[in-house]
Protein backbone atom coordinates (compact mmCIF):
# COMPACT_ATOMS: atom_id res chain seq x y z
CA UNK A 1 0.00 0.00 0.00
CA UNK A 2 1.41 3.49 -0.65
CA UNK A 3 0.36 4.64 2.73
CA UNK A 4 2.88 1.86 4.14
CA UNK A 5 5.65 2.08 1.84
CA UNK A 6 5.37 6.38 2.51
CA UNK A 7 5.86 5.20 6.22
CA UNK A 8 8.80 3.15 5.97
CA UNK A 9 10.34 5.37 3.25
CA UNK A 10 9.74 8.25 5.58
CA UNK A 11 11.73 5.66 8.08
CA UNK A 12 14.72 5.61 5.70
CA UNK A 13 15.01 9.36 5.50
CA UNK A 14 14.86 9.86 9.03
CA UNK A 15 17.36 7.53 9.24
CA UNK A 16 20.00 9.91 6.52
CA UNK A 17 18.78 12.87 8.15
CA UNK A 18 19.22 12.23 11.71
CA UNK A 19 23.51 12.95 11.65
CA UNK A 20 25.54 15.34 10.99
CA UNK A 21 27.51 13.72 8.28
CA UNK A 22 25.36 13.09 5.19
CA UNK A 23 24.79 16.45 3.99
CA UNK A 24 28.45 17.76 4.58
CA UNK A 25 29.42 14.60 2.51
CA UNK A 26 27.39 15.36 -0.10
CA UNK A 27 28.62 18.88 -0.64
CA UNK A 28 31.98 17.82 -0.38
CA UNK A 29 30.94 15.59 -2.95
CA UNK A 30 29.61 18.24 -5.00
CA UNK A 31 32.57 20.47 -4.51
CA UNK A 32 34.93 17.91 -5.83
CA UNK A 33 32.80 17.96 -9.13
CA UNK A 34 32.92 22.19 -9.29
CA UNK A 35 36.34 21.97 -9.07
CA UNK A 36 36.88 18.85 -11.46
CA UNK A 37 35.13 21.70 -14.13
CA UNK A 38 36.94 25.22 -12.94
CA UNK A 39 40.25 23.17 -13.04
CA UNK A 40 39.26 21.77 -16.42
CA UNK A 41 38.81 25.63 -17.79
CA UNK A 42 41.89 27.07 -16.20
CA UNK A 43 43.98 24.20 -17.78
CA UNK A 44 42.64 24.82 -20.97
CA UNK A 45 43.12 28.81 -20.70
CA UNK A 46 46.65 28.00 -19.70
CA UNK A 47 47.24 25.72 -22.49
CA UNK A 48 46.06 28.77 -24.86
CA UNK A 49 42.57 27.33 -26.04
CA UNK A 50 40.34 29.60 -23.93
CA UNK A 51 40.29 32.82 -22.83
CA UNK A 52 39.25 33.72 -19.17
CA UNK A 53 36.55 36.54 -18.67
CA UNK A 54 38.16 40.07 -17.25
CA UNK A 55 36.39 39.70 -13.96
CA UNK A 56 38.51 36.59 -13.24
CA UNK A 57 41.25 37.39 -10.90
CA UNK A 58 45.07 37.53 -12.40
CA UNK A 59 48.55 37.06 -9.75
CA UNK A 60 52.07 34.55 -9.37
CA UNK A 61 51.66 31.34 -7.89
CA UNK A 62 52.67 33.22 -4.44
CA UNK A 63 50.21 35.39 -3.89
CA UNK A 64 47.72 32.60 -4.56
CA UNK A 65 49.10 30.29 -2.46
CA UNK A 66 49.38 33.09 0.19
CA UNK A 67 45.19 33.68 -0.68
CA UNK A 68 44.33 29.98 -0.76
CA UNK A 69 46.11 29.19 2.76
CA UNK A 70 44.91 32.32 4.19
CA UNK A 71 40.90 31.48 2.96
CA UNK A 72 41.70 27.56 4.49
CA UNK A 73 43.33 28.59 7.64
CA UNK A 74 39.92 31.04 8.26
CA UNK A 75 37.67 28.57 7.17
CA UNK A 76 38.63 25.81 8.96
CA UNK A 77 38.75 28.26 12.48
CA UNK A 78 35.01 28.87 11.48
CA UNK A 79 34.12 25.68 11.12
CA UNK A 80 35.44 24.89 14.92
CA UNK A 81 33.10 28.00 16.13
CA UNK A 82 29.95 26.66 14.32
CA UNK A 83 30.78 23.22 15.62
CA UNK A 84 31.22 24.76 19.15
CA UNK A 85 28.03 26.88 19.26
CA UNK A 86 26.05 23.65 18.04
CA UNK A 87 28.10 21.60 20.75
CA UNK A 88 26.16 24.63 23.40
CA UNK A 89 23.16 24.21 21.93
CA UNK A 90 22.58 20.77 21.82
CA UNK A 91 23.74 21.09 25.64
CA UNK A 92 20.90 23.93 26.39
CA UNK A 93 18.42 21.82 24.69
CA UNK A 94 19.52 18.39 27.08
CA UNK A 95 19.38 20.75 30.06
CA UNK A 96 16.27 22.71 29.48
CA UNK A 97 13.96 20.57 27.18
CA UNK A 98 15.18 16.97 27.98
CA UNK A 99 17.52 14.68 26.34
CA UNK A 100 15.05 13.52 24.20
CA UNK A 101 14.90 16.65 22.40
CA UNK A 102 18.81 16.39 21.12
CA UNK A 103 17.66 14.65 18.40
CA UNK A 104 15.52 17.41 16.80
CA UNK A 105 18.63 19.75 16.77
CA UNK A 106 20.84 17.09 15.29
CA UNK A 107 18.10 16.72 12.75
CA UNK A 108 18.21 20.60 11.76
CA UNK A 109 18.61 21.47 8.56
CA UNK A 110 20.02 24.44 8.63
CA UNK A 111 23.04 23.36 10.88
CA UNK A 112 23.52 20.34 8.88
CA UNK A 113 23.54 22.84 5.78
CA UNK A 114 25.97 25.54 7.52
CA UNK A 115 28.62 23.15 8.28
CA UNK A 116 28.52 21.12 5.12
CA UNK A 117 29.28 24.33 3.44
CA UNK A 118 32.26 25.74 5.35
CA UNK A 119 33.80 21.96 5.17
CA UNK A 120 33.06 22.20 1.89
CA UNK A 121 34.44 25.36 0.70
CA UNK A 122 37.78 24.18 3.04
CA UNK A 123 37.85 21.30 0.65
CA UNK A 124 37.73 23.29 -2.54
CA UNK A 125 40.42 26.01 -1.29
CA UNK A 126 42.97 22.69 -0.39
CA UNK A 127 42.07 21.57 -3.90
CA UNK A 128 42.85 24.83 -5.55
CA UNK A 129 46.04 25.21 -3.31
CA UNK A 130 47.51 21.84 -4.70
CA UNK A 131 46.86 22.43 -8.26
CA UNK A 132 49.29 25.54 -7.94
CA UNK A 133 52.24 23.82 -9.60
CA UNK A 134 55.00 24.42 -12.38
CA UNK A 135 54.58 23.84 -15.59
CA UNK A 136 55.86 23.99 -19.21
CA UNK A 137 54.73 27.48 -19.41
CA UNK A 138 55.74 28.85 -16.24
CA UNK A 139 54.06 28.20 -12.90
CA UNK A 140 50.23 26.67 -13.27
CA UNK A 141 48.03 29.27 -11.32
CA UNK A 142 44.66 28.24 -11.62
CA UNK A 143 42.67 32.10 -11.82
CA UNK A 144 39.41 30.91 -12.55
CA UNK A 145 39.28 28.47 -9.32
CA UNK A 146 40.62 31.36 -7.25
CA UNK A 147 37.86 33.47 -8.32
CA UNK A 148 35.59 30.81 -7.12
CA UNK A 149 37.21 30.53 -4.14
CA UNK A 150 36.77 34.16 -2.94
CA UNK A 151 33.60 33.80 -4.19
CA UNK A 152 32.24 30.84 -1.66
CA UNK A 153 34.30 32.48 0.97
CA UNK A 154 31.51 35.60 0.33
CA UNK A 155 28.43 32.63 0.36
CA UNK A 156 29.89 31.18 3.78
CA UNK A 157 30.09 34.55 5.55
CA UNK A 158 25.90 34.94 4.58
CA UNK A 159 25.52 31.20 6.04
CA UNK A 160 27.63 32.44 8.94
CA UNK A 161 24.82 35.07 9.49
CA UNK A 162 21.87 32.88 8.73
CA UNK A 163 23.65 30.00 11.27
CA UNK A 164 23.94 33.05 14.04
CA UNK A 165 19.94 33.77 13.76
CA UNK A 166 18.90 30.56 12.66
CA UNK A 167 20.53 29.05 15.92
CA UNK A 168 19.16 31.86 18.44
CA UNK A 169 15.45 31.65 16.82
CA UNK A 170 15.49 27.62 16.52
CA UNK A 171 16.79 27.52 20.94
CA UNK A 172 13.64 29.42 21.91
CA UNK A 173 11.17 27.23 23.65
CA UNK A 174 8.04 28.15 21.62
CA UNK A 175 9.81 27.32 18.48
CA UNK A 176 11.04 23.94 19.74
CA UNK A 177 7.43 23.23 21.03
CA UNK A 178 6.14 24.10 17.74
CA UNK A 179 8.59 22.68 15.69
CA UNK A 180 8.25 18.90 17.71
CA UNK A 181 3.79 19.61 17.25
CA UNK A 182 4.76 19.93 13.72
CA UNK A 183 6.94 16.87 13.04
CA UNK A 184 4.26 14.79 15.37
CA UNK A 185 1.26 16.26 12.84
CA UNK A 186 3.03 15.30 9.80
CA UNK A 187 3.40 11.91 10.80
CA UNK A 188 -0.36 11.63 12.43
CA UNK A 189 -1.28 12.78 8.74
CA UNK A 190 0.82 10.10 6.93
CA UNK A 191 -0.61 7.18 9.51
CA UNK A 192 -3.75 8.62 8.20
CA UNK A 193 -3.23 8.18 4.78
CA UNK A 194 -4.56 4.69 4.31
CA UNK A 195 -5.79 3.00 1.00
CA UNK A 196 -9.39 2.18 1.02
CA UNK A 197 -10.00 -1.45 -0.34
CA UNK A 198 -10.65 -1.55 -3.94
CA UNK A 199 -14.03 -2.05 -5.80
CA UNK A 200 -14.82 -5.73 -5.52
CA UNK A 201 -12.66 -6.36 -2.87
CA UNK A 202 -13.50 -9.57 -0.78
CA UNK A 203 -12.54 -10.51 2.82
CA UNK A 204 -11.65 -14.09 3.13
CA UNK A 205 -10.70 -16.67 5.90
CA UNK A 206 -11.51 -16.44 9.67
CA UNK A 207 -11.91 -12.98 10.68
CA UNK A 208 -9.46 -11.34 12.40
CA UNK A 209 -10.81 -11.59 16.16
CA UNK A 210 -11.22 -15.54 15.53
CA UNK A 211 -7.62 -15.37 14.46
CA UNK A 212 -6.39 -14.08 18.13
CA UNK A 213 -8.33 -16.79 19.67
CA UNK A 214 -6.71 -19.06 17.44
CA UNK A 215 -3.42 -17.57 17.80
CA UNK A 216 -3.68 -17.16 21.58
CA UNK A 217 -4.65 -20.59 21.87
CA UNK A 218 -2.30 -22.26 19.81
CA UNK A 219 -0.16 -19.91 18.51
CA UNK A 220 3.73 -20.53 18.73
CA UNK A 221 5.41 -17.69 20.42
CA UNK A 222 8.91 -16.01 18.30
CA UNK A 223 11.55 -14.62 20.79
CA UNK A 224 12.72 -11.37 20.15
CA UNK A 225 16.36 -12.18 19.01
CA UNK A 226 17.65 -8.34 20.29
CA UNK A 227 17.15 -6.28 22.62
CA UNK A 228 16.36 -2.60 22.19
CA UNK A 229 13.55 0.02 21.15
CA UNK A 230 11.22 -1.30 18.01
CA UNK A 231 11.49 1.41 15.58
CA UNK A 232 9.78 0.50 12.61
CA UNK A 233 7.73 -2.07 11.47
CA UNK A 234 7.97 -3.51 7.72
CA UNK A 235 4.32 -4.30 7.38
CA UNK A 236 4.51 -5.22 3.24
CA UNK A 237 7.80 -7.74 4.15
CA UNK A 238 5.96 -8.92 7.11
CA UNK A 239 2.52 -9.23 4.57
CA UNK A 240 5.09 -11.18 2.19
CA UNK A 241 6.80 -13.45 4.52
CA UNK A 242 3.15 -14.39 6.23
CA UNK A 243 1.57 -15.24 2.49
CA UNK A 244 4.36 -17.02 1.53
CA UNK A 245 4.63 -19.36 4.75
CA UNK A 246 0.28 -19.40 4.76
CA UNK A 247 0.70 -18.52 8.14
CA UNK A 248 -1.08 -15.30 10.13
CA UNK A 249 1.79 -13.06 12.13
CA UNK A 250 0.51 -11.60 15.28
CA UNK A 251 2.99 -8.33 16.83
CA UNK A 252 1.57 -7.50 20.13
CA UNK A 253 4.34 -4.56 20.46
CA UNK A 254 4.10 -1.57 18.60
CA UNK A 255 6.60 1.21 17.53
CA UNK A 256 7.98 2.48 20.62
CA UNK A 257 7.80 -0.63 23.41
CA UNK A 258 11.01 -2.05 24.20
CA UNK A 259 12.00 -5.30 23.45
CA UNK A 260 13.78 -7.73 25.71
CA UNK A 261 16.14 -10.27 24.20
CA UNK A 262 13.77 -13.53 24.65
CA UNK A 263 10.63 -11.80 25.29
CA UNK A 264 8.13 -12.82 22.58
CA UNK A 265 8.50 -10.62 19.40
CA UNK A 266 5.63 -11.86 17.45
CA UNK A 267 3.04 -15.32 17.61
CA UNK A 268 2.71 -17.51 14.54
CA UNK A 269 -0.47 -19.30 13.39
CA UNK A 270 -0.14 -22.44 12.66
CA UNK A 271 2.57 -23.02 14.61
CA UNK A 272 3.99 -25.48 11.86
CA UNK A 273 4.78 -22.17 10.11
CA UNK A 274 6.98 -20.63 12.55
CA UNK A 275 9.94 -22.42 11.59
CA UNK A 276 10.13 -20.34 8.00
CA UNK A 277 8.40 -17.27 9.82
CA UNK A 278 11.65 -17.04 12.12
CA UNK A 279 14.39 -17.59 9.72
CA UNK A 280 12.66 -14.15 8.08
CA UNK A 281 11.08 -12.12 10.78
CA UNK A 282 14.30 -10.18 11.04
CA UNK A 283 13.53 -7.98 7.82
CA UNK A 284 10.26 -7.24 9.21
CA UNK A 285 11.30 -4.92 11.79
CA UNK A 286 13.94 -2.43 13.03
CA UNK A 287 15.29 -1.93 16.66
CA UNK A 288 17.19 0.80 18.10
CA UNK A 289 18.67 2.22 21.26
CA UNK A 290 15.91 4.87 20.93
CA UNK A 291 12.66 5.92 20.15
CA UNK A 292 11.86 8.06 16.80
CA UNK A 293 8.70 9.25 15.79
CA UNK A 294 8.10 7.61 12.45
CA UNK A 295 5.22 4.86 13.30
CA UNK A 296 5.22 6.00 16.63
CA UNK A 297 2.91 8.92 17.48
CA UNK A 298 3.02 8.36 21.36
CA UNK A 299 6.50 9.55 21.47
CA UNK A 300 5.73 12.82 19.66
CA UNK A 301 3.37 13.39 22.42
CA UNK A 302 5.23 12.40 25.20
CA UNK A 303 8.03 15.02 23.97
CA UNK A 304 5.14 17.67 24.34
CA UNK A 305 4.14 16.54 27.37
CA UNK A 306 7.93 16.01 28.90
CA UNK A 307 8.25 19.56 28.35
CA UNK A 308 5.38 20.63 29.87
CA UNK A 309 5.78 18.60 33.08
CA UNK A 310 9.85 20.17 33.39
CA UNK A 311 8.29 23.59 32.70
CA UNK A 312 5.60 22.86 35.85
CA UNK A 313 8.63 21.48 38.01
CA UNK A 314 9.44 23.66 41.02
CA UNK A 315 13.01 23.97 39.86
CA UNK A 316 11.66 25.74 36.35
CA UNK A 317 8.11 26.84 37.33
CA UNK A 318 7.48 28.10 33.69
CA UNK A 319 3.59 27.79 33.83
CA UNK A 320 3.67 29.07 30.51
CA UNK A 321 5.51 26.85 28.32
CA UNK A 322 2.97 23.99 30.05
CA UNK A 323 -0.08 26.21 28.31
CA UNK A 324 1.93 26.46 24.95
CA UNK A 325 2.57 22.66 24.78
CA UNK A 326 -1.24 21.75 25.88
CA UNK A 327 -2.12 24.37 23.05
CA UNK A 328 -0.23 22.37 20.50
CA UNK A 329 -1.40 18.58 22.26
CA UNK A 330 -4.80 20.12 21.79
CA UNK A 331 -4.36 20.34 18.05
CA UNK A 332 -2.44 17.37 17.59
CA UNK A 333 -5.57 15.47 19.16
CA UNK A 334 -7.50 16.90 17.32
CA UNK A 335 -6.09 15.55 14.31
CA UNK A 336 -5.98 12.18 15.54
CA UNK A 337 -9.85 12.90 16.50
CA UNK A 338 -11.28 14.12 13.03
CA UNK A 339 -8.68 12.15 10.57
CA UNK A 340 -6.35 9.62 12.01
CA UNK A 341 -6.87 5.53 10.97
CA UNK A 342 -4.20 3.69 11.01
CA UNK A 343 -4.72 0.00 9.83
CA UNK A 344 -4.48 -2.73 12.09
CA UNK A 345 -5.12 -5.68 9.50
CA UNK A 346 -2.54 -6.49 6.73
CA UNK A 347 -4.06 -9.21 3.87
CA UNK A 348 -2.87 -10.62 1.07
CA UNK A 349 -4.32 -10.54 -2.17
CA UNK A 350 -6.81 -13.12 -2.16
CA UNK A 351 -8.45 -11.18 1.43
CA UNK A 352 -6.92 -13.30 4.23
CA UNK A 353 -6.00 -11.64 7.32
CA UNK A 354 -2.43 -12.27 7.15
CA UNK A 355 -0.63 -9.77 9.46
CA UNK A 356 -1.90 -8.20 12.68
CA UNK A 357 -0.20 -5.30 14.54
CA UNK A 358 -0.80 -3.33 17.57
CA UNK A 359 -1.30 0.14 17.48
CA UNK A 360 -1.68 3.03 19.97
CA UNK A 361 -5.74 4.30 20.45
CA UNK A 362 -7.30 6.87 20.56
CA UNK A 363 -8.23 6.65 24.42
CA UNK A 364 -4.53 5.95 25.22
CA UNK A 365 -3.38 8.91 23.53
CA UNK A 366 -5.47 11.11 25.07
CA UNK A 367 -4.68 9.63 28.47
CA UNK A 368 -0.91 10.41 27.27
CA UNK A 369 -1.48 13.77 26.72
CA UNK A 370 -3.09 14.89 29.67
CA UNK A 371 -2.76 12.96 32.74
CA UNK A 372 0.80 13.50 33.63
CA UNK A 373 0.59 17.19 33.01
CA UNK A 374 -2.69 16.92 35.47
CA UNK A 375 -0.56 15.52 38.15
CA UNK A 376 2.41 17.62 37.12
CA UNK A 377 -0.12 20.67 37.52
CA UNK A 378 -1.38 19.64 40.57
CA UNK A 379 -2.59 23.14 42.48
CA UNK A 380 -2.61 25.26 39.31
CA UNK A 381 -5.45 26.51 38.29
CA UNK A 382 -4.22 27.80 34.93
CA UNK A 383 -2.92 24.61 33.75
CA UNK A 384 -6.46 22.70 34.68
CA UNK A 385 -8.74 25.68 32.93
CA UNK A 386 -6.23 25.18 30.00
CA UNK A 387 -6.77 21.71 30.05
CA UNK A 388 -10.11 21.42 30.34
CA UNK A 389 -10.44 24.28 27.19
CA UNK A 390 -8.36 21.91 25.14
CA UNK A 391 -10.82 18.86 25.87
CA UNK A 392 -13.65 21.08 24.95
CA UNK A 393 -12.04 22.15 21.40
CA UNK A 394 -11.25 17.91 21.07
CA UNK A 395 -15.36 17.33 22.01
CA UNK A 396 -16.20 19.50 19.54
CA UNK A 397 -14.52 17.48 16.49
CA UNK A 398 -15.66 14.30 18.30
CA UNK A 399 -18.59 12.44 16.67
CA UNK A 400 -18.11 8.62 18.84
CA UNK A 401 -19.93 8.30 22.18
CA UNK A 402 -17.21 6.30 23.67
CA UNK A 403 -14.35 8.84 22.84
CA UNK A 404 -16.51 11.35 24.35
CA UNK A 405 -16.70 9.43 27.62
CA UNK A 406 -12.86 9.28 27.26
CA UNK A 407 -12.58 12.89 27.23
CA UNK A 408 -15.31 13.08 29.95
CA UNK A 409 -13.41 11.52 32.69
CA UNK A 410 -10.21 13.40 32.05
CA UNK A 411 -12.28 16.39 32.15
CA UNK A 412 -13.44 14.92 35.82
CA UNK A 413 -10.20 13.68 36.96
CA UNK A 414 -9.48 17.59 36.57
CA UNK A 415 -12.54 18.94 38.63
CA UNK A 416 -11.48 16.07 41.40
CA UNK A 417 -8.26 17.35 41.66
CA UNK A 418 -9.58 20.91 41.32
CA UNK A 419 -11.44 20.43 44.27
CA UNK A 420 -8.78 18.75 46.66
CA UNK A 421 -5.60 20.82 45.34
CA UNK A 422 -7.10 24.40 45.02
CA UNK A 423 -7.14 26.22 48.32
CA UNK A 424 -8.68 30.10 47.01
CA UNK A 425 -12.33 29.92 45.95
CA UNK A 426 -12.39 31.71 42.90
CA UNK A 427 -9.83 29.53 41.67
CA UNK A 428 -11.74 26.90 42.00
CA UNK A 429 -14.77 28.46 40.94
CA UNK A 430 -12.98 29.51 37.41
CA UNK A 431 -12.12 25.40 36.49
CA UNK A 432 -15.20 24.48 37.77
CA UNK A 433 -17.27 26.84 35.45
CA UNK A 434 -14.83 25.35 32.55
CA UNK A 435 -16.22 21.76 33.63
CA UNK A 436 -19.36 22.65 33.72
CA UNK A 437 -19.69 23.43 30.06
CA UNK A 438 -17.61 20.71 29.19
CA UNK A 439 -20.61 18.66 30.86
CA UNK A 440 -23.09 20.80 28.81
CA UNK A 441 -21.28 20.44 25.58
CA UNK A 442 -21.38 16.12 25.88
CA UNK A 443 -25.12 16.47 26.90
CA UNK A 444 -25.58 18.40 24.38
CA UNK A 445 -23.66 16.20 21.58
CA UNK A 446 -24.97 13.30 23.07
CA UNK A 447 -28.38 14.50 21.87
CA UNK A 448 -27.57 15.84 18.68
CA UNK A 449 -24.27 14.33 17.48
CA UNK A 450 -22.59 16.18 14.33
CA UNK A 451 -22.53 14.75 11.07
CA UNK A 452 -19.94 13.16 10.72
Amino acid sequence: MRGVAYLEADWRREALRTNLWVVPAVEALGIVVLFAATHALDRAAYDGHLALPSWVLSGTADAARQILTTIAAAIITVVGIVFSITIVALTLASTQFGPRMLRNFIRDRGTQLTLGTFVATFFYAVLVLVSVSPGPHGDFVPHLSITVTLALTVVDLAVLIYFINHIATSIQLPQVIASIARDLAREIDAQGRQECPPPGHRETGPSCDDLLTLIGGSGAPIPTPDNGYLQVIRHETLLKIATEADAVIHLPHRPGHFLVRGDTLAVVWPPEAAAYVTRSLKRGHVTGPYRTLTQDVSFGVDQLVEIAIRALSPAVNDTFTALTCIDWLTDCLCRITTGWHPQRIRRDRAGRVRVIVYQADFDRLVQRGFEKIRQAGHGMPAVMIRQLDGLIKIMQQTTIPERLQVLIDQASMIQRSNLLSVPEKADRDDVERRHTAILALHQQLTHNPPAA
